[in-house]
């Protein structure tokens, strides 16, 4: 699948986005032939020969959503790093994830010395951002979804309803699983720690509060809400086409095959980006959006 065709520029200027950090590092992120265009409507899109990305505001006052790329890690075009943040409470706590959370990841990684699991770098990297969000007493909090490709493998972890989709032959395989009040196992996790889960009109609530059970951040809710991620990681192989990861502001009205689907009958990925942001959004969805896709065709390592 393609992701160097340039769609059509239209009438957005070509000037880099408003509150947009990239984790700063050694590697590069967006190098200067990025394609990045912003409209008037809060709306912006990142093209990449690697990946593409489109983001919308929705109904809130500000935009909550983020995003982090870290390519050709350590001159390496086969290693990067590829987030998406959904924040809430405000911006404070996406602002601190987009900041520094690859930077804490690769941070991590480097102290490995080539021993010991990427897995448990990859957690370092989201606990460390986590304590030093919280040292600032800020109330507020984001749920992320991370893939970090290295060494012909794909690590992919989350805390929250941010999602990960896999396309394998065209059909969708789920990463990640949302983290939320209503599944058991978080329930319980919470209950043990002393908190309780309620259900309202439908939505199940910690502390009357929060529908999700992990984030980075939320300061007054942390002896529940951790920021521990779940982490898979996959061997890359020729038949994985793609990666869809998106906030929930995508998710909460288009289904894993569907979103693979937009994506396969699409020519560019970026067109597909914005026409599932539209689909969510004439569905009835208000919610910020955040839809980016992957090429893993490109981190294939050589026979």
């Amino acid at each position: 699948m393609p992701l160097d065709e340039k769609a059509a520029s239209g009438n957005a200027r070509k000037r880099r986005p408003p509150r947009i950090v990239i984790p700063e590092s050694n590697h590069v992120g967006f190098g200067d032939e990025a394609s990045i265009r912003v409209s008037e409507e809060m709306e912006f899109e990142v093209e990449e020969r690697e990946y593409c990305l489109a983001s919308r505001k929705g109904s809130r006052l500000v935009m909550e959503d983020g995003y982090g790329v870290i390519t050709n890690i350590s001159g390496d075009p086969k290693q990067a790093f590829f987030g998406v943040f959904d924040g809430h409470g405000g911006q404070a706590a996406v602002d601190h994830v987009r900041e520094k959370l690859g930077k804490n990841i690769m941070a991590a990684i480097n102290e490995l010395n080539g021993e010991g699991k990427l897995d448990e770098a990859i957690k370092e990297g989201y606990l460390t951002t986590d304590k030093e969000f919280l040292s600032q007493g800020v109330s507020s909090g984001a749920c992320v979804a991370t893939g970090l490709l290295k060494d012909g493998e794909l690590h992919v972890a989350n805390v929250g309803d941010c999602r990960v989709v896999l396309s394998h032959n065209g059909v969708a395989e789920v990463l990640t699983s949302d983290h939320s009040a209503r599944r058991d196992d978080e329930r319980a996790r919470i209950e043990d720690l002393g908190g309780y889960v309620s259900c309202k009109n439908g939505v199940w609530r910690i502390q009357d509060s929060l529908a999700i059970s992990r984030a980075i951040g939320d300061l007054h809710l942390k002896d529940w809400i951790i920021s521990e991620p779940e982490i898979i990681s996959l061997r890359l192989k020729p038949d994985y086409d793609f990666l869809i990861m998106a906030s929930d502001g995508l998710w909460d009205k288009v289904t894993n095959q569907e979103a693979v689907d937009v994506v396969l009958k699409h020519r560019s990925p970026l067109q597909a980006c914005k026409s599932l942001m539209d689909l969510s959004s004439s569905r009835g969805n208000k919610d910020d959006k955040t839809v980016m896709v992957i090429d893993l065709q490109r981190f294939l390592q050589s026979a």
